[in-house]
């Protein structure tokens, strides 16, 4: 991929990267880094090879949001066009963030600074949120006279509780590393310089078990809030009857009647 690229993917000892490469105007999202990450994140989730995905930013943001000159190009066109322009752009963001929402591997965002609008969104949008110290994260939709549109308004209140959303929403305010690990916007905090490594290390931790079990796993407990007690039960038995017959599974419980049987023989 080239390194002019609006997003770049690199893979190394199953673990991707997909960074957000427009650090001229703070990783902000225009069209073509739209359809960019969608090729990225299809191709990422479609390859055996990747176990987990980390989403991070080239230069000093993560992502400033939504590129404000295609929002100025937008409201240039026809009257009559603007509202359906506008609805096909946001299918494809929606497209961009439901692939991964729905990524079936470990997901963490590495936030190396601004994480602002739908930058925030797309950060929320991943399995876990590991901010540098410069980080700071901001809904900054309301200076622009427009709502949260990458799935802020799901995410978020599933991570601070609906209140706290609604606050952070409202006011647009600035929120730093620390003060969003304390409402649990991020889950961990690390020095800026420890940032891609610690990253790494995590995304290694979390995607050492079986492929099988952890996208099966992520895919009930990324709908469980909104299902009953007995639906999850249900499609935990699903994920289960699948997980019964992955090589994984026979390997593991070889593996454990033979260490059984090595010690009851010793």
């Amino acid at each position: 991929m080239s390194e002019t690229a609006a997003v770049l993917l690199a893979v190394e000892e199953g673990i991707a990267t997909l960074r957000l490469n427009r650090p001229q105007v703070r990783n902000a999202i225009d069209d073509a880094t739209r359809g960019e990450m969608i090729a990225a994140l299809e191709a990422a989730g479609g390859d055996p090879a990747i176990r987990a995905l980390i989403v991070t930013g080239t230069g000093t943001a993560f992502c400033a949001g939504g590129d404000v000159r295609g929002m100025k190009q937008r409201l240039s066109a026809p009257q009559e066009e603007v509202a359906f322009n506008g609805w096909r752009r946001q299918q494809r963001t929606h497209r961009a963030v439901a692939l991964l929402h729905n990524f079936p591997k470990p997901t963490i965002a590495a936030v190396n600074g601004a994480a602002a609008g739908l930058g925030c969104d797309l950060a929320l949008s991943c399995d876990f949120v590991m901010a540098a110290e410069s980080a700071h994260f901001t809904m900054s939709f309301i200076a622009r006279g427009l709502v949260p549109d990458g799935g802020g308004m799901y995410f978020l209140p599933r991570r601070v509780g609906l209140a706290r959303a609604k606050e952070l929403v409202f006011s647009g305010r600035r929120v730093g590393a620390a003060e969003a690990l304390s409402l649990g916007m991020a889950d961990r905090v690390v020095p800026d310089a420890e940032l891609d490594g610690a990253a790494t290390a995590w995304a290694r931790e979390l995607s050492g078990g079986s492929p099988a079990a952890l996208a099966l796993a992520k895919s009930v407990l990324d709908r469980s809030l909104e299902m009953s007690f007995e639906d999850v039960l249900a499609e935990g038995a699903k994920a289960q009857a699948i997980c019964y017959s992955t090589g994984e599974h026979r390997a593991s419980v070889a593996a454990f009647l033979e260490r059984s049987a090595r010690k009851g023989g010793a």
